[in-house]
């Protein structure tokens, strides 16, 4: 009798930490991005975070979706897919509005200057994905250029996923490049920050959500038995931020020098 009262509390509870992980699995990952845009919108000022960050997920978590039809895994990881992308396009919005706010800016100061030297300080020329420059990829004039690539991107590999589905190694594969590049995601933020030899602009509470969520994401790949690809990858992704973390600390206390290196006519930095 006692047991079976034990275990009509257990069952709700279990159910209750159940929902808590699928809940944090689907929302957890768009969390580190909070503090980083809303000192964006505060600043005006998007310097210090490498866009090409939300390349990076834009591209996993697509591949991921596509992986899912090929391969059905846990619908949390699938809703925190679609919560992510969304996200992202929200982040790239903010910032593009930012960077090309700030770039009209220094062009109507220029103008503005009745000095005949300002007539050669011309703002750049506005660019999309369509001139196939490499120079300016993922550095457009408007969102919408993004979105168009975005679309292009999903429907070139939704056709080859369509047409190689019944492949098992396509698949495979497929769900390996999703998680590797996902793995991959603080890369681009680690080279920036080796660049200016400083990690002034990115959000270090960020990086610190980057790491807790990765580790908690990594754990319940490994509990609940999700593919292989996600463990390891999971276990690469939580390097990449401690690496991250370990630069923060080390620019914040050992200042170094900034190296000198050419930057983009259109901004101040590459990435």
């Amino acid at each position: 009798m006692e047991a079976a009262g034990l275990e009509w509390l257990l069952v709700p509870m279990q159910q209750l930490v159940s929902w808590g992980a699928a809940g944090a699995m689907v929302f957890g990952g768009v969390v580190p991005y909070i503090p980083q845009y809303r000192d964006i919108r505060r600043t005006q000022n998007a310097e210090g975070f490498s866009t090409y960050v939300c390349l990076v997920l834009l591209v996993a978590n697509i591949l991921r979706i596509l992986f899912w039809f090929g391969r059905r895994f846990e619908s949390p990881l699938l809703w925190q897919s679609i919560i992510m992308i969304i996200t992202m396009l929200l982040m790239l919005k903010l910032c593009t509005e930012v960077r090309v706010s700030n770039e009209l800016n220094i062009k109507r100061r220029s103008f503005a200057a009745a000095d005949s030297k300002d007539e050669e300080i011309k703002a750049p020329p506005k660019r999309s994905y369509l001139d196939f420059d490499l120079n300016y990829f993922w550095h457009w004039s408007k969102f919408t250029d993004y979105v168009q690539c975005v679309l292009t991107f999903t429907g070139v590999t939704g056709y080859i996923t369509y047409l190689w589905l019944d492949s098992s190694l396509f698949v495979e594969t497929l769900g390996f490049l999703a998680v590797f590049t996902e793995a991959m995601l603080g890369v681009p933020q680690l080279y920036r920050n080796y660049q200016n030899r400083s990690t002034e602009g990115m959000s270090v509470k960020m990086v610190l959500m980057w790491t807790s969520g990765d580790t908690f994401k990594t754990l319940y790949f490994i509990l609940n038995q999700a593919p292989f690809q996600f463990s390891i990858c999971g276990l690469l992704q939580v390097f990449v931020d401690i690496a991250i973390l370990l630069q923060a600390y080390l620019y914040s206390y050992y200042p170094q020098k900034p190296v000198s290196h050419t930057t983009h006519p259109a901004s101040t930095k590459a990435l």
